[in-house]
Order: C-alpha cells, then sequence, then structure tokens
C-alpha cells in the first residue's frame, strides 16, 4: 500500500461540489483517504482569469502503482468534466487532480514528475499541504516541507 497527496482544484462551476465529487471519486475508485484539508481559495497560476480556484489536498493510501494511479486520476477528471490537459498553457478547469507525492519514490518522466515540481511555487499546495502533514519529507532535498518554506 502507497501513501500518496493528491492536489485539487477547479475554478469553473460549483466548486466546492466539484472537490467534494473528486474526493468521493477518488476514495471509490483509488483508495481510502486518510486526511483532508480545509479548501482554499487562490488566484489562478501561470495564466489570466477572472475566475479564482478553489483548491485542496489529501492524503490517501492506495494499491495502484504510480503510473496507474495517473491514469485513474486522468480518467476522473475527464468523469467530472474536465477537457483535454493543456501541455504548454494553462487554462480554467472544472477539476484538476495532480500526484503531488508518492510514498518515497521519485519519479521524472515527461508523463509523470514526482514529487510535483511546483509544489514550494504554489502556495494554493503547499498551505493545505502543511495543513495536514506539517512534517512531511521531500524526497528530493530531506527537509521537511515548512522547513522549505520557511516555518
Amino acid at each position: 500500500m502507497a501513501l500518496v497527496y493528491i492536489g485539487l482544484g477547479t475554478n469553473l462551476g460549483n466548486k466546492e461540489q466539484n472537490l467534494k465529487n473528486a474526493i468521493q471519486e477518488l476514495t471509490n475508485e483509488v483508495g481510502n483517504v486518510t486526511c483532508q484539508s480545509g479548501f482554499y481559495l487562490s488566484k489562478p497560476w501561470g495564466f489570466q482569469s477572472d475566475n479564482q480556484f478553489l483548491n485542496a489536498v489529501i492524503s490517501l493510501d492506495t494499491n495502484f502503482s504510480a503510473f496507474d494511479l495517473l491514469a485513474k486520476t486522468q480518467q476522473i477528471e475527464n468523469e467530472i468534466g474536465r477537457t483535454a490537459k493543456t501541455t504548454d498553457v494553462y487554462a480554467d478547469r472544472v477539476i484538476d487532480i495532480d500526484i503531488l507525492f508518492y510514498d518515497n519514490e521519485i519519479i521524472d518522466t515527461p508523463k509523470l514528475k514526482i514529487p510535483h515540481p511546483f509544489i514550494l511555487e504554489r502556495d494554493f499546495v503547499y498551505v493545505p499541504l502543511l495543513e495536514i502533514a506539517p512534517d512531511l519529507k521531500h524526497q528530493t532535498s530531506g527537509k521537511k516541507i515548512r522547513e522549505m518554506i520557511g516555518l
């Protein structure tokens, strides 16, 4: 069983319901949610939009491999209403599900990068992550997340 941290975000439609739906689908399809942050409002990151985001982070236990988990999260995004993921330009979205950490693994492929490369640049990721796992260690630095952002 792997312990996984997942970031969730939405800036279209009923945002709170979108996050709840994603968490429910992850519970139904992927594994047991062990912890969930509160919901946080944030401004769009990497693009301009009039729509604020609502974000959260969850941890869950899963039997899926990292790549199978990626495929399943993308399937859940599509089921909730996400259109094709953007590769070069960010855009508004009904739901975004990002794998932040997968156990203590380091994965660096074009398809999947773990730990997620932008964790420390995105307060809408590290603030809810700190809420549920303040002593979580970042695999590449060996430091706790709270130490890496200066807390």
